[in-house]
């Protein structure tokens, strides 16, 4: 098997493109060793490069961060690793740093292809050399370029005769995990699905390629974190290029763990190109997600303001000023986004039996819809149309502002003034403010999604509803087994003096989640999923049914929405 050295200094040039297959954020794991007396074989997968730990002893010796296996060996020492996901393999990073006079002479690579097994024996005659015997230095990166593999599961690293390593990365392209549907929903950006970032402004605390692991990490030290910028107007940019050309519907923006320093704002672009990095100023650039707040230490979901028709290969996500981001996941089809909900029935939707599960119509004729997107709540993603009044168990995820402060002698904590009622009434009938409670049922679902029929609006006061609990105390009237989740639909006033449609956003929020609407807010009635629900219902009204106190809006017959129900 051919291969070539690569110099440490081109290392950049010669993998930028490629995924660090062998990555244990990538799932990658040790599966079978000859031995590893001295220091255990899993340090050989960690992301963070391997710390000195000279001068500290365990019970067998000096203690090392890599893979050290006993001396004399009459023979070889090996290491059998699965890889993260299935892919091609074209090159190598072994390490030898802080083994000094211990490192592993020299080493060989092998690798099953193609191969649906979980575990390999040592003397597996399906193993084939992709890297042959190459001598190793003491503390020092080994960086080897092949030729591309076909699709790999398994590789085994052969150290000759024993010795220490401290690292192992195999460099690769994943064998992308696409559904078969055009229509289907997935995660375009995804490592797994084929997603690379090609491009980083800064990365001077986190790498760009993090943003499209798997999972949520571990801490701050697994994500996308540029360096503080002292700049007035200063930005930075990461651009991704999704797993196959697709057409965008949300995205979500995570900030696990970046409580201090998460960015202010953010926003998305997105283009078709042929290149690979495509010119960050480039004016072809659409913008598919305008500026949006951003909070510390929770997913952000965002509707798109993308073209359904259109397919894009590349998305630019653009912070301000600075600051770190966990993970993006950009959701779309491989076909044209839906713009049509299909209201017929499907074999999946059947009717439910279960009191917990959705409430089925019958099947129905098939109409042209505009179809909204439900995303989670958040107060970030809710800012344009009110408040989210929620407690918050790590405080550091609170909103930046958030007055909180121990209460009732320490047993309790205090989420002060998280919304404030507001009244702006003419003169004349005279308003007041009261607390009403609404016993709401759970609304019909069809093919997993709700049909939106009417909206409302206060146009002269802010309005809050409380989810309440279920009743235990035998013969009390309060809900037995409440429902959880509600949704929340909203939309700006348009010029002309009704619902902006182009500005409608739909949420679902859970009963540990309150609302406040903003004065003159257009939303839908209030509408629970699943089971009942009671809400209190803070508001200020004349309380004689004039449409100072509320205006109410039934859509037009050739405006019909569909709210999409994320599906679980």
């Amino acid at each position: 098997m051919a291969y070539e050295s690569i110099p440490l200094e081109a290392f950049h040039e010669t993998f930028k493109s490629t995924t660090e297959l062998s990555s244990v954020a990538l799932g990658a794991k040790v599966v079978k060793v000859s031995d590893e007396f001295f220091a255990e074989a899993f340090h050989l997968l960690k992301v963070e490069p391997a710390p000195s730990l000279k001068g500290q002893f365990g019970p067998n010796g000096a203690l090392y961060s890599g893979w050290e296996t006993r001396r004399h060996n009459p023979s070889y020492d090996w290491c059998i690793i699965k890889l993260g996901t299935l892919g091609t393999i074209v090159g190598f990073d072994i390490d030898t740093t802080h083994f000094n006079g211990n490192e592993g002479p020299e080493v060989s690579v092998d690798a099953i292809i193609d191969s649906s097994l979980d575990e390999h024996d040592v003397d597996n005659a399906n193993w084939m050399e992709i890297l042959p015997r190459v001598p190793l230095g003491p503390s020092q990166r080994h960086l080897f370029k092949i030729p591309e593999t076909a699709r790999v599961k398994f590789v085994k690293l052969n150290m000759y005769p024993d010795g220490g390593i401290a690292r192992f990365r195999v460099y690769g392209n994943v064998a992308p995990v696409q559904p078969d549907s055009p229509q289907e929903v997935f995660d375009l950006a995804h490592v797994f699905a084929g997603g690379r970032v090609t491009f980083m402004s800064d990365q001077h605390f986190g790498v760009g390629a993090n943003l499209i692991l798997p999972g949520r990490g571990k801490d701050m030290g697994d994500g996308w974190e540029t360096k503080r910028s002292r700049q007035k107007g200063h930005k930075d940019w990461v651009i991704i290029k999704l797993g196959t050309p697709g057409h965008l519907g949300t995205v979500e923006i995570d900030t696990a763990h970046f409580k201090g320093n998460f960015p202010e704002t953010c926003e998305l672009h997105a283009l078709y190109s042929e290149d690979e990095v495509p010119d960050s100023d480039a004016a072809d650039w659409t913008q598919v997600l305008s500026p949006v707040k951003l909070g510390p230490h929770r997913r952000h979901f965002f509707a798109l303001e993308a073209d359904g028709s259109v397919a894009y290969t590349h998305v630019k996500l653009t912070i301000y000023p600075d600051g770190g981001i966990k993970r993006v996941r950009v959701y779309g089809t491989k076909g044209p986004y839906p713009t049509t909900a299909d209201l017929a029935a499907r074999p999946s939707d059947s009717v439910e039996t279960d009191a917990a599960a959705p409430l089925e119509s019958a099947p129905v004729a098939i109409k042209p819809v505009k179809t909204i997107p439900v995303l989670p709540l958040t107060p970030e993603a809710f800012s344009p149309f009110g408040q989210v009044i929620q407690a918050y168990g790590d405080h550091t995820a609170a909103p930046p502002g958030t007055k909180i402060t121990p209460a009732n002698q320490g047993s309790a904590t205090k989420f002060h003034k998280l919304s404030l009622l507001e009244s702006s009434y003419p003169a004349g009938p005279r308003a007041s403010s009261g607390l009403s409670v609404y016993r709401c049922n759970p609304t019909k679902i069809v093919s997993g999604g709700v049909e939106l029929k009417v909206v409302e609006r206060h146009p002269y006061t802010n309005q809050a509803f409380i989810p309440m609990g279920g009743g235990g105390i035998q013969g009390d009237e309060a809900l037995k087994e409440p429902g959880s989740a509600y949704l929340v639909v909203v939309a700006h006033n348009g010029a002309d003096d009704k619902p902006d449609f182009n500005t409608l956003r739909a949420f679902v929020a859970s009963a540990g989640q309150g609302i406040m609407y903003n004065t003159a807010i257009w939303h839908q009635p209030m509408t629970v999923l699943y089971k009942p629900m009671d809400f209190t219902c803070v508001e200020t009204q004349i309380g004689n049914g004039d449409k100072a106190d509320c205006e109410i809006l039934e859509l037009e017959a050739g405006e019909v929405v569909m709210l999409a129900l994320p599906r679980h």
